[in-house]
Order: structure tokens, then sequence, then C-alpha cells
């Protein structure tokens, strides 16, 4: 998989690629990642990529023509890739819409700045995705997140690829609570089951603590789930408060 990003500050990507997992990853080229400096696409002498909005107002709007020269220069590298653009006004990503693009040939990030981009620019890009509603100062972070998010489901990115599959939100639910050695502290002790090696019970709880966590943190998660009968019986009793 390949990722591109086209930005005004590069250097904001220099730690996705050089520490932790994505970087180990990137390192030994799992997936490919290239950062491209939208200023290589603006014209001398001053390499300009934002003027003033038409009509008048605050802040300034990028201009179309360095866009469109840069992504006319990656898509012909890169031509199997969706471009994304970051924005407030996107559609919030989410874990699906990682699941999702971890299968496509790559993703082409144009990182929005200032009051935006030329409306025209939009006629030229794929999706449209935010993190969430608020502003950010560009759209490098957003950028950072999603490509965080998209590359550690590349199958050999993580240690061991299925741990991503227990995920919060990989089933649409909050992911059970963690345990570790040692088994009491401080008073406070592992749950019996999980050291019990019955791995059936084990499921059980796990499916049941996740059922627990999500109705108690996002029920709007909860609300949007197919359940089966034990769960259903489950969450229900959860609610009269007899689980």
């Amino acid at each position: 998989m390949r990722f591109d990003v086209i930005t005004l500050f590069p250097a904001m990507f220099d730690p996705l690629m050089q520490v932790g997992v994505i970087g180990r990853a990137a390192a030994k080229r799992v997936f490919d990642i290239e950062v491209h400096n939208l200023r290589d696409w603006a014209d001398p002498p001053h390499y300009v990529v934002d003027d003033a909005p038409y009509g008048g107002g605050g802040g300034m709007v990028m201009k179309p023509e360095p866009v469109r020269r840069a992504l006319s220069a990656i898509r012909r590298q890169a031509p199997d890739s969706l471009v994304v653009l970051t924005t407030p006004q996107g559609k919030t990503f989410r874990q699906q819409d990682a699941v999702a693009f971890s299968h496509t040939a790559g993703v082409i990030f144009l990182c929005g700045r200032y009051e935006g981009v030329d409306e025209r620019i939009r006629s030229w890009v794929d999706e449209e995705y935010s993190i969430g509603d608020y502003v950010l100062t560009g759209g490098e972070y957003a950028a950072l997140v999603m490509v965080d998010a998209i590359a550690r489901l590349v199958p050999g990115v993580l240690g061991n690829d299925a741990s991503a599959e227990d995920d919060s939100f990989s089933e649409g639910l909050l992911e059970y609570p963690h345990y570790t050695r040692p088994v009491e502290f401080e008073g406070m002790t592992v749950p019996s089951v999980l050291i019990s090696g019955n791995h059936g019970e084990i499921a059980r709880w796990r499916r049941q603590e996740s059922l627990r966590r999500t109705l108690l943190r996002r029920p709007d998660l909860l609300a949007r789930q197919e359940l089966d009968d034990a769960d259903r019986r489950f969450v229900e009793d959860l609610r009269k408060g007899n689980a």
C-alpha cells in the first residue's frame, strides 16, 4: 500500500515515519509513504500557494493551480490511489473507513489549510474527511491520525496482525478490558475467568464486557448493532441492573 501526503509542512510527518510501530513498518517498506511539499508546484519566485478570498472576508484560501499540478504529478505515480481532502466539512472518519482504505492501493491526502481550499479543488478529490466536530490549524493533524489508523491494519505492520481484530470499533463496539501480570495489585485482582484457561468462558466474558463498556460509554454505538439473542438478553439485564 502507498500513502502520499500533500502539505505545506512536510516536517510534521517526520515523527510518524521515524518512531514507533508505524515508523518501523515504513522503514521496512511494509507500506510506502511519500510526503510532498505543495510549494514545489507553486510558481516562482515567491511560490505562493494561497490568496485572499473573492468577496472579501478574513483569512486566505488555498489556490487551485499548485494543487492541480501536485495531484496530476502524484496521480502519474499512483494512478489507483484515492484522493482524500482533510477538512472540517468532511464526513467523520471512523474505524470502518480505516478498514476500507487499508484494502485499497493507496491514499493521497491533501491537507487543507487557512480558511480552506478553492472550491474548484473539490472536483479533483474522491473523499472529504474530518476527524471530529472541531477545527484544527491544519489538515495535517487529521492526515496523521488517518494514516496511523489505516497503516496499522496493513498486514505486517503490527507485531501480531490478530491484535487489530478485537480493537474498539472493529465490530462496532468498544473493546473489552485488558489485564496483565501481576494477578493482584494494590487490592485489585484480575478476573478469575481470564486465568481459568477456559477459552470459551473467556470469549464469553470478553463479549459481555465489550457490551457493558459500550452501553456505559457509547450507547449510541450499541443502538446501531445487530445483536444476537444472548447479547440482547445480557444488555437487557445490564439495563435492569442484573448483570
